[in-house]
């Protein structure tokens, strides 16, 4: 009898031998890679993720979808910006890096410790690609002072190059902005370099923080900007040698201004139209791809650093809830989940994820397994032939195979998560929130406010708690997400074993400074609890 393979299964065998046989061997060759990520984009925003939840009209972000594989359960490991990305450029949960060094408001944030050890960049390089980041950084930067202090508003010399930037990350090459659309300062950075002159003091809509500018910035046309310059990189690459190109996209995330070209396309109104926009730079960058002979070859991934801003949509002012006065003209941003941006829910967790690669999937694939962001790492180490150090990427697991048999079981069991402070334990089916309430607390997150919560919790538990007490039921929430898609039902009353066996993965974790095998290791923040960010009066309870 003859075996006849497709060319899928041809891939899943290089695959499954990619550390061996491209070590050895430059043929087959690697794809090129490139990942474009979205900010503040929810689950249901797109056509292929939202379905009848989606009321925006993503044609090519749908066409990659048919012409690839969609995950379904793919998770970033915080529902907030910065934590996301430290956690997908270096394989690490991002609870594990200690405090950030020489840090100011906004766009002028610092670095982590030890962020720039070891990174996607760097991986990618050491297997003969050249990589390439466009788009929002917000993973810290040491900027020149005038003065020698801390970096900030009125003290940073725009005529000298950052002294730590996208360069000490890897990047053969970057064009960024330090943090994200609504940031203070708004100018680019290329190559370390700042671009233009910083002579302005310029705000914008939503938040209105207004801070130094160059002086011939304008928030509308940042979008642009930025997958045009990932056209211009495309365009310089060679078909012989493999490249990396981390498009960070600054939309929708607010201020909601999408460019002049696209304001009004949409029926649902400015938040459809900035979404719209991004839908085209995906256009873009595949047309670009097209045009430089490489698209065969190059996984495309596409994704969204968190669920939606539950303070975005129509209304340009940033505006407590205003995403539900989309959800009554039929579109739900998180599509059929709980929670925004922020918050210890799928809406603020699961993101949409695409993968798309002519030479080795199969058109119309879907994934059900558990993916986190912080697998890219181990998974681009696979496709690249790179073998991860014991002591590099200690949370990263490769997903490579899924790629080509998405029905096959993944290597991923449990995943560990955050809001903007309290733990999100994921195991199998079951998902354990570390805190009574949706995980975040301020003006613009999601209600009820988690202070009452936290009051009608403690009156309810009828006496002062104990630390231990903190981490079973009334205080933690238990779901079975294959019942309860939605988190409506809170178990951890009903399954006291199962909480107390979560607690106790999550424990490990933090204390082997990992979560793949391999020798322990020490967490940067040397600090870190269970037991995240709690309210003044509840700590004054424990110490009764």
């Amino acid at each position: 009898m003859r075996i006849i393979l497709s060319p899928a299964m041809f891939v899943l065998l290089a695959l499954f031998a990619a550390g061996q046989l491209w070590a050895e061997n430059p043929n087959p060759q690697p794809p090129n890679i490139v990942f474009i990520l979205a900010d503040d984009l929810g689950y249901g925003d797109t056509g292929c993720f939202g379905k009848e939840h989606c009321k925006i009209e993503t044609p090519n972000i749908d066409a990659l979808a048919a012409g690839g594989l969609r995950f379904t359960d793919a998770h970033v490991n915080a529902s907030v910006c910065g934590p996301t990305r430290l956690a997908i450029m270096t394989g690490r949960y991002p609870w594990r890096f200690g405090k950030t060094r020489n840090s100011g408001p906004w766009g002028f944030v610092g670095p982590h410790l030890t962020t720039e050890s070891f990174t996607l960049a760097k991986m990618l390089n050491s297997a003969g690609y050249n990589t390439g980041y466009v788009g929002k950084w917000h993973l810290g930067t040491t900027m020149t002072t005038t003065d020698g202090k801390t970096q900030g508003p009125t003290n940073v010399d725009f005529t000298q190059p950052l002294k730590f930037g996208p360069v000490q990350f890897g990047f053969d090459y970057s064009f960024i902005l330090p943090g994200s659309l609504d940031m203070y300062p708004y100018v680019y950075a290329r190559n370390n370099i700042w671009q233009g002159e910083v002579t302005a003091q310029k705000g914008w809509s939503a938040f209105n923080r207004v801070g130094p500018a160059e002086k011939d910035f304008q928030d509308h046309e940042v979008l642009e900007t930025f997958y045009t310059e990932a056209e211009g990189y495309i365009a310089k690459q060679k078909a012989s040698d493999p490249f990396f190109l981390f498009l960070a996209l600054t939309a929708p995330h607010t201020p909601t201004s999408p460019g002049v070209n696209w304001r009004g396309k949409s029926k649902l109104g400015v938040y459809g139209d900035f979404v719209m926009e991004v839908d085209h730079a995906v256009e873009r960058v595949v047309n670009a791809l097209k045009k430089q002979g490489v698209y065969e070859n190059t996984l495309i991934l596409f994704s969204s650093d968190h669920g939606a801003a539950s303070y975005a949509g129509n209304i340009l002012k940033a505006t407590p809830g205003q995403i539900h006065l989309l959800e009554k003209q039929g579109h739900y941003a998180s599509g059929p989940y709980r929670g925004y941006k922020f918050t210890v829910y799928e809406g603020g967790l699961r993101v949409p994820l695409i993968a798309h690669w002519p030479n080795a999937i199969t058109a119309g694939s879907e994934c059900n397994q558990l993916i986190g962001m912080n697998d890219l790492m181990a998974t681009f180490a696979e496709l690249s032939g790179v073998k991860i150090g014991s002591q590099q990427a200690p949370d990263s697991i490769s997903f490579a195979k899924l790629l080509v048999m998405p029905d096959a079981a993944g290597d991923r069991k449990n995943l560990i998560m955050q809001s903007t402070g309290p733990f999100v334990v994921r195991q199998g089916d079951w998902k354990l929130c570390l805190c009574p309430h949706a995980g975040s607390s301020g003006k613009y997150d999601n209600v009820p406010n988690p202070d009452d919560v936290w009051q009608a919790m403690l009156k309810k538990f009828g006496k002062n708690p104990t630390w231990e007490d903190l981490n079973q039921a009334p205080f933690v929430q238990l779901f079975n997400l294959a019942e309860d898609v939605h988190e409506d039902h809170n178990l951890a009353a009903k399954h006291p074993e199962k909480v107390a066996k979560m607690v106790a993965l999550l424990r490990k974790q933090i204390a082997d400074g990992r979560s793949t095998p391999g020798p322990k290791l020490s967490n940067d923040n040397a600090g870190v609890g269970i037991n995240q960010r709690l309210p003044g009066f509840v700590k004054q309870a424990l110490q009764k």
